[in-house]
């Protein structure tokens, strides 16, 4: 199994959404939100992406191990397999013909831990950021001044506890970043239709800080001009 493709625009695609499934599982698990991404945003290139290797779980893959994993020894790993999640993000950009301001990661538990470390680079790799029942590695820094980041987590979650997407967001908060928070009552650990609305909803219609800054700044260079 590969990637899956789920869209391919006519024409030139303006947009690149890039899902990454969970440890054990595989791309065909995140068809159901790619084709809902496909269906909003009908000039973007959707792909649901596979994890570099087999899976400790016996089925499926996964982006780092997790044998004997433990919050000591968990951000190395993900460092570890960091180079490679960026290196296949830049592949797709590059045969999509898409920038980074332009890229959407999604991902779901572990690969939301490797779509949300992805902020931590100095180079910007992708204009939104969605993370699914995930988590950092470590609390983080801030990310790049141009990505948008969106958490969405499940109340009853019991594989990633949702207070590690609370202890983030205030922190990310703290430091002027970008980012949304919904935690939604009586959802698992699971990509659920309402998890998927919340995302689509995130997508469309928060205006990103840095866009609203610049509309204030020209609001206010339009006063100023009239004065």
């Amino acid at each position: 199994m590969t990637d899956i493709v789920i869209q391919q625009p006519a024409g030139a695609a303006k947009q690149l959404f890039l899902l990454h499934h969970g440890v054990g599982a595989t791309p065909q698990g995140l068809l159901p939100l790619g084709r809902r991404l496909a269906a909003e945003f009908p000039d973007a290139l959707v792909v649901s992406v596979q994890g570099p290797q087999a899976s400790d779980l016996g089925q499926g893959f996964q982006w780092f191990s997790v044998r004997d994993i433990t919050e000591e020894n968990r951000p190395g790993r993900v460092a570890e397999a960091l180079p490679a999640f960026v290196q296949a993000v830049q592949a797709w950009q590059a045969r999509a013909q898409v920038g980074p301001e332009a890229t959407g990661l999604v991902g779901f538990s572990q690969g939301a831990i490797m779509a949300l470390e992805a902020t931590q680079q100095d180079s910007l790799l992708a204009g939104r950021v969605v993370g699914l029942s995930g988590r950092f590695a470590q609390l983080p820094r801030a990310p790049h001044a141009h990505t948008t980041l969106h958490m969405v987590h499940g109340k009853v979650d019991g594989v990633i506890h949702y207070g590690y997407t609370v202890t983030a967001a205030e922190h990310l908060v703290a430091l002027g970043v970008d980012v949304t928070a919904d935690v939604i009552p009586f959802l698992g650990h699971e990509v659920s239709e309402i998890a998927i609305d919340t995302v689509i909803e995130r997508l469309q219609g928060h205006l990103p800080k840095r866009h609203w800054a610049a509309a204030q700044q020209a609001a206010a260079e339009d006063d100023a001009a009239e004065d």
